[in-house]
């Protein structure tokens, strides 16, 4: 049986010092304010996590410290997963497990080429699955990098028939995909989030349990809210909002949501980030930011209060 929580898993980031080492303070204090927004749960070492840039030990010691904050508050999830050579996989992800984390979360792209199959694709997790103690609970996630690769129908039946993949961060951004994938993994221990904004809202009344994607790093409280009040009279207006500022993703992310979190939330960290160049960074650019937080704060009093 799944017993993990609908609502908002947020994918986090690493704070670090303006020396580029992983400040753990900051991530101590950006797990609380997840937490203290209503989160559900928490998605560690994932891309916003910039895993590409941190090295196995890196990525290890992000989910410690993150198992340890949360302290059972909620559950935490881990991925961490960027190697293609089997072995160094194998390693990646029993060592996550060991981390303490509720679930080790695969990352698709990494289980065949981009020229392979589907067919491959599947043969390769289920050689895998041979690797990893039955015990642990597994997940999913369409991460687009190095490539995105989208799981079909089948390939979402075919994990979830193995009863150990627990968790599907989906980034397909298609509500008739989303819907596919729903009645691929129905009466099976697989959940799918959205990490979508647009398609959030009508993903949940297709029978999603909740988000988990970007934008929880900005406003979490307006994603909670819509996680737990899909039918209310103002959730289509509350996701119009919430559609509209998730376009601050393509502006220079994850620089700029660590500026928000230093400069509106407060938190003790950098804007350095290793996959960004944090000078990038233009007054212009911090203007938008705290011109989206001034409109969601508008529309939380507005619409959720």
């Amino acid at each position: 049986m799944n017993n993990y929580p609908g609502g908002v898993w947020p994918v986090m980031l690493t704070p670090f010092t303006r020396k580029g080492e992983i400040d753990e303070e900051g991530l101590i204090a950006l797990i609380e304010w997840y937490i203290a927004n209503g989160v559900s749960g928490l998605f560690a070492s994932c891309q916003s996590s910039e895993i590409y840039k941190l090295n196995f030990e890196e990525r290890m010691r992000v989910a410690k410290i993150t198992v340890a904050a949360a302290k059972g508050r909620v559950p935490v999830v881990a991925s961490g997963h960027i190697s293609d050579d089997f072995a160094e996989q194998e390693r990646e992800l029993n060592t996550m497990a060991e981390t303490g984390v509720d679930a080790v979360i695969a990352i698709t792209n990494h289980f065949a080429r981009q020229d392979e199959s589907d067919a491959v694709w599947m043969k390769n997790v289920d050689e895998m699955l041979k690797h990893i103690d039955p015990a642990v609970h597994l997940g999913a996630y369409e991460c687009p990098t190095p490539y995105k690769r989208l799981m079909t129908p089948e390939m979402i039946h075919h994990i979830a028939e193995t009863d150990r993949f627990y968790f599907l961060k989906d980034t397909c951004c298609d509500s008739a995909t989303i819907r596919e994938k729903l009645a691929a993994i129905q009466g099976t221990n697989l959940k799918l989030y959205n990490a979508n904004t647009t398609t959030l809202l009508q993903s949940m009344l297709d029978g999603a349990p909740g988000y988990s994607g970007i934008m929880a790093n900005f406003h979490p409280e307006l994603y909670v809210w819509l996680t737990a009040n899909i039918h209310h009279p103002n959730a289509q207006k509350v996701q119009g909002v919430l559609t509209i500022a998730s376009l601050i993703e393509r502006q220079l992310y994850p620089v700029n949501a660590k500026f928000h979190l230093m400069e509106i939330e407060k938190l003790p960290i950098t804007t350095f980030c290793r996959v960004q160049d944090d000078g990038l960074l233009t007054e212009t650019f911090k203007t938008e930011v705290r011109q989206m937080n001034d409109l969601c704060n508008d529309a939380y009093e507005r619409y959720c209060k």
